[in-house]
């Protein structure tokens, strides 16, 4: 069965990432308790594709064309990729953008960090727009540097359903990532690894689409490397649904995905919420 597109909302999720003794590692940050969508839980910067996501391809480093190309969409390509990166720094503090020599956004000296950080503010205060600040500012907004993930779209019988692209960039150096400390309570930058032990040992909430996206990256061992093989993907990518067949969470390609129930209002919460904790205990 496939989803309407008119109860769906368009979204973009971006994993942060950088490289560590141990490996690859991303950023993810706890949402609210009290928060409308998943709260409590650890999550990638991410969120709606606003209408004012879709701003002047002037002012980022790819078209339309180019965007909805590399996303294998017809057309909006460039507001998810928008939506992705304005999400990224509304959340996490980094901003994907080329100054005005064409170098990566640096953060690094007092005046500037003071000064982001209040655009930022702003931002998630809704005085001030994505395209305002790369006006302002003389930005080109790097859309170039990241790339298409992967493809999710929330469950039927959900109560807000979201068609979820996922992204993946390498953290600029001169920048520090750092929660919202309003929507997002905490932070930690963190291996596929552990994100995936702490999400099985209880220790943190992470929901389905979070847990497999963090198995898929735990594949790479440098940013760069994922980056590499995000980009070298094959489109469309394959739009991943959840269904639920007795005990086990199966996605499209999985034996019984066909059979198995798509809308979880029909399902037991205690036999929903019983599938999805076996299926982090089965994740490496």
């Amino acid at each position: 069965m496939s989803a309407s597109p008119t109860d769906l909302r368009l979204a973009s999720t971006v994993l942060l990432l950088r490289d560590a003794p141990a490996g690859v590692e991303v950023f993810m940050e706890k949402r609210h308790v009290d928060s409308g969508f998943v709260g409590g839980a650890y999550v990638f910067p991410g969120g709606r594709v606003d209408p004012d996501d879709a701003i002047d391809a002037a002012h980022c480093a790819d078209d339309e064309a180019s965007a909805s190309g590399r996303l294998g969409l017809p057309t909006g390509g460039l507001a998810h990729l928008v939506a992705a990166i304005r999400e990224c720094f509304e959340e996490a503090g980094v901003l994907l953008a080329y100054d005005r020599a064409g170098a990566l956004l640096d953060f690094g000296t007092p005046d500037v960090e003071a000064r982001y950080k209040s655009l930022r503010d702003q931002l998630n205060a809704g005085t001030i727009s994505i395209q305002q600040i790369a006006e302002q500012e003389s930005l080109r907004l790097a859309t170039d540097r990241i790339a298409y993930w992967s493809h999710w779209i929330t469950p039927l019988g959900e109560p807000r359903r979201y068609d979820t692209r996922f992204f993946v960039a390498r953290a600029p150096l001169g920048q520090t990532a750092a929660h919202d400390d309003w929507e997002l309570t905490s932070s930690a930058w963190v291996t596929p690894a552990e994100a995936i032990e702490r999400a099985i040992s209880r220790a943190w909430k992470i929901i389905f689409p979070t847990l497999m996206n963090l198995k898929d990256l735990a594949r790479h061992t440098t940013a760069d490397t994922a980056v590499a093989w995000a980009g070298a993907q094959s489109l469309p990518l394959r739009a991943n649904q959840p269904r639920v067949l007795g005990d086990r969470v199966l996605l499209p390609g999985d034996d019984g995905y066909e059979r198995a129930e798509p809308d979880f209002a029909k399902i037991d919460p205690k036999v929903l919420a019983r599938s999805f904790a076996l299926s982090a205990e089965r994740q490496p």
